[in-house]
């Protein structure tokens, strides 16, 4: 920087002197740079024409540290001029001061020193000075500068003139597809713009980019939809209630001004609200969370159902694993059953073989010896006992009695034939008597809990009882009552009921064989005893009729060699020895008699007749049942 001396001496009067004291040597130039706060004092007091004083040198140099810092605005003195002073709540405050620039950014001690550059620039004193017009009292412009520092020097007025800024921006991005592509600029300065407003103490989450974590943008939404903002618009009542001539009044203005500025807020609100809601609609990130967020449960949904059936199959193989093996173990037991069988079935057969062998030894030495007998009634009788010793004895007793009767020994032979037969009879009289017991005992329990105490059932009732229950087959209407008035129409002292003729039905069905001989015995007695002797009559021991003599063999034929009722097991092993060899098989009653233990030829021929009779019987209630 080049400085010249010119203009630095005073300018000669007219009654001064000139004289040449001497030769001064040729002007040099130097080349110097100015430093220090008293240089800038006086380039300070060029610019504003200020005069050389201590005071102005200190004022000076403390307007300097104040103002460091400051971007002030150029000088408007025309906006100055033209404010109107009644009108000051219209003005731009900022401006006025010169700091518009800086405006809420501005800090306290910034706007102190900018009133008093303002106050040092426009005071009207200093005006007068430099010789500008001056107007006098509140009509002057400065009022306009007082009352801007006024306002902005509290901080409650300035925040209430801060809030309606009408340097702000209010406004708020759409919702449009320039929106959604320059989300960012165009979404990210409002944002920044609007967090001035926040009551919160923490620091305002802004928008971030492309690359937040979604943690970071879902608390940025959800502190943004529950923003809080401390604009309050009491710079815009229309009326200060000081002005209320009394108390009424002021009330009044003060509910109007409120009802005001709860519904701007309300406004400021919504446009908040509106903002993140635009916000949200347009930003991406949000999609591509929804997208990972729905991605990630569907992968946990799919690794649960992996999990789960993995688990049902882990259970399956399980399951699996143990019908395998109870399947194995369950051929090895069928195995080792039919082995069984097998050798059951051998052994039976072995035994059934050796049984006929023993029966056909007993039947042919008692036959060689003409059934020890000395008459016809004696060798019939003889005839009758060996068949039944042929098929009541066991093997061991067979062959016991064989062995006697094959020693050539006649008396020896005859004694044992005689001992065995008496010890047959005993046992089946034992038996018969055993079962007519039983059977008497269950039909006094069953008349007592049937009949109530009501006494036994004649002879005649339950002749005709059985005749009853052949007559009305099963599949007879209302059968129990019929067979009822039947018994009592041939036995007029009967005075039995349905649920009885039922229950003594069942007794003598559980005891059917030794019932139903008992009651033919006792039948043919009272008939004999009716006939008083004759041709019908019993006929005495040792005597054969002809008339006894088929009524036995018919009772033979009837019960058969094992007189006890057919069990469960019995009647299947029928059943299927019925299906087994049918009608066109040679001996067919024969085999099916050897599949059934216990049971003869007779035996089984019987109970087929019963079977097909109670077949027919069903067949033929179903038919009149249908008609």
């Amino acid at each position: 920087m080049w400085l010249t001396f010119e203009g630095t001496l005073p300018e000669p009067s007219a009654d001064d002197s000139t004289c040449l004291l001497g030769t001064l040597p040729e002007l040099t130039s130097a080349k110097f740079e100015p430093v220090g706060r008293w240089y800038e004092a006086y380039c300070v007091r060029r610019l504003r024409k200020h005069t050389l004083s201590a005071g102005s040198l200190e004022s000076s140099s403390d307007e300097e540290s104040e103002d460091e810092g400051i971007e002030f605005d150029e000088e408007n003195e025309t906006y100055l001029r033209t404010l109107d002073p009644k009108e000051w709540k219209q003005q731009d405050h900022y401006a006025v001061l010169g700091i518009s620039k800086m405006r809420c950014d501005a800090t306290d001690d910034q706007i102190k020193a900018a009133y008093k550059r303002k106050v040092l620039d426009h005071h009207p004193d200093k005006r007068r000075a430099r010789g500008i017009p001056v107007k006098e009292g509140e009509k002057d412009y400065f009022t306009c500068i007082t009352r801007a520092y006024e306002t902005l020097g509290n901080p409650t007025k300035r925040r209430s003139y801060d809030s309606v800024d009408s340097h702000f921006d209010d406004s708020i991005p759409p919702n449009n597809a320039d929106s959604k592509e320059r989300f960012f600029d165009v979404f990210g300065p409002v944002f920044a713009r609007n967090a001035r407003w926040s009551t919160s103490k923490k620091k305002v989450p802004l928008l971030g980019d492309e690359n937040t974590a979604f943690a970071d943008v879902n608390h940025f939404y959800s502190f943004w939809y529950d923003f809080e903002s401390w604009r309050e618009y009491s710079y815009l009542d229309e009326e200060e209630k000081e002005k209320g001539e009394n108390r009424e009044e002021r009330r009044w203005i003060e509910r109007q001004n409120k009802s005001d500025r709860q519904k701007r807020k309300k406004e400021e609100t919504s446009r908040i609200r509106q903002l993140v809601d635009n916000a949200y609609a347009c930003d991406m990130r949000i999609q591509r969370f929804k997208d990972e967020e729905k991605a990630k449960k569907q992968a946990i949904k799919q690794a649960k159902k992996d999990a789960i059936r993995a688990k049902q199959e882990e259970e399956e193989r399980k399951r699996q694993a143990i019908l395998d093996e109870e399947r194995a173990k369950k051929e090895k037991e069928e195995a080792e059953a039919k082995e069984l069988a097998a050798a059951a079935k051998k052994e039976k057969e072995a035994l059934k073989k050796e049984l006929k062998k023993e029966r056909k030894t007993l039947r042919t030495t008692v036959k060689e010896y003409d059934y020890f007998s000395s008459d016809e009634t004696e060798r019939l009788s003889n005839m009758e006992e060996v068949d039944k010793l042929a098929e009541m004895l066991s093997i061991t007793s067979l062959q016991d009695l064989n062995k006697d009767l094959t020693s050539g020994d006649l008396d020896r032979a005859k004694s044992a034939f005689n001992k065995e037969v008496d010890a047959l009879k005993d046992r089946l009289q034992k038996e018969k008597q055993a079962h007519i017991e039983a059977s008497q005992r269950s039909a006094k329990s069953s008349s007592s809990e049937g009949s109530k105490g009501k006494g036994t059932w004649s002879e005649d009732e339950i002749q005709m009882l059985i005749k009853g229950v052949n007559v009305f087959p099963a599949g007879t209407i209302s059968r129990w009552e019929v067979i009822n008035n039947f018994i009592q129409q041939h036995v007029p002292s009967s005075k039995r009921n349905a649920k009885e003729v039922l229950a003594k039905a069942k007794d003598l069905q559980k005891n059917d064989q030794f019932l139903k001989a008992d009651a033919n015995r006792k039948a043919f007695d009272k008939f004999a005893k009716d006939t008083k002797g004759g041709a019908t009559a019993k006929p005495e021991k040792g005597e054969i009729s002809e008339r006894y003599d088929s009524a036995g063999a018919v009772q033979m034929a009837e019960t058969g060699s094992n007189p006890s009722p057919w069990s469960a097991d019995e009647q299947k092993l029928l059943e299927q020895a019925l299906k087994t060899f049918p009608a066109s098989v040679k001996d067919r009653w024969d085999k099916i008699s050897d599949s059934i233990p216990l049971r003869s030829k007779k035996d089984c021929m019987k109970r087929y007749k019963e079977l097909v009779e109670m077949v027919r019987a069903k067949k033929a209630a179903q038919t009149a049942a249908k008609k």
